[in-house]
């Protein structure tokens, strides 16, 4: 299993304090990586970085909004400062707005895409130059399946999930020849606040999205951690430009 091994390496996850962030940067944990977590409420951050250390890992949670710029040069300094480099990045951090495209307002557009398009690239870039320097680096873009099909009522959620997975791959080419590997992972319907939020909260949304998963269930967060390791790590050592969907199935329909 050494493949998997990720001792002493260093990894940055946005949106680090709740959901899917939390359960993957667990997961680098327990496989032997040090973490950065970011993310606009230090609270949760805080609380996920001192699970960690209770259970003999490294972490530590850097208040960050990645729409700005100058806050993710300051997570960056702050992470190399603290562990001298970074090997493992993880775009995670992203929200969503549900309404019907003709309501939708310019402010909601802006909204979903500064956070989840903008961030990734405010993150690739400042990551990315310092990965390009030492010639190595994994980075993992969290999209959806709606990266990948389109969905009623999401329009600014899908359009930007969509853009990343075409940006995983533009990144995957270009940076090949510094043995950078970008690749994405694209969750099908996970138990989170937000789906909570957005699905679970009104029953016809619920049932319609189990009736896309042939395994007529919501996966649960830790459930990415295995494949989040496995990108992050040696094992895959000769994969770049994919998304990996976990899904239950839904895009096998």
């Amino acid at each position: 299993m050494k493949m998997f091994d990720l001792t002493g390496k260093v990894a940055v996850v946005t949106g680090g304090g709740t959901g899917l962030g939390e359960a993957i940067a667990k997961a680098l944990a327990e496989a032997g990586a040090s973490l950065v977590l970011c993310g606009r409420r230090q609270e949760p951050l805080q609380r996920v970085a001192a699970g960690i250390r209770s259970s003999g890992g490294m972490a530590i949670a850097v208040a960050t909004d990645v729409t700005q710029k100058n806050d993710v040069e300051d997570m960056v300094s702050r992470a190399l400062q603290e562990f001298g480099k970074i090997d493992i990045l993880v775009n995670n951090a992203g929200i969503n707005i549900v309404k019907p495209f003709l309501e939708l307002a310019e402010d909601d557009w802006d909204a979903v895409l500064d956070t989840n398009l903008r961030g990734c690239f405010h993150c690739c870039q400042a990551v990315g130059k310092r990965m390009v320097e030492r010639k190595s680096g994994s980075i993992i873009n969290m999209v959806s399946v709606f990266g990948l099909r389109g969905f009623m009522n999401l329009a600014p959620y899908v359009a930007s999930k969509g853009a990343i997975v075409q940006l995983t791959k533009a990144l995957a080419i270009e940076w090949a020849r510094f043995n950078i590997r970008v690749n994405a992972i694209a969750p099908s319907y996970i138990e989170t606040e937000m789906t909570k939020r957005d699905i679970e909260s009104d029953e016809r949304v619920l049932q319609y999205n189990l009736s896309k998963i042939p395994m007529r269930r919501g996966g649960k967060p830790e459930e990415l951690g295995g494949i989040a390791v496995f990108l992050a790590s040696e094992a895959s050592s000769f994969v770049t430009g994919e998304t990996v969907a976990v899904d239950g199935g839904w895009l096998a329909l």
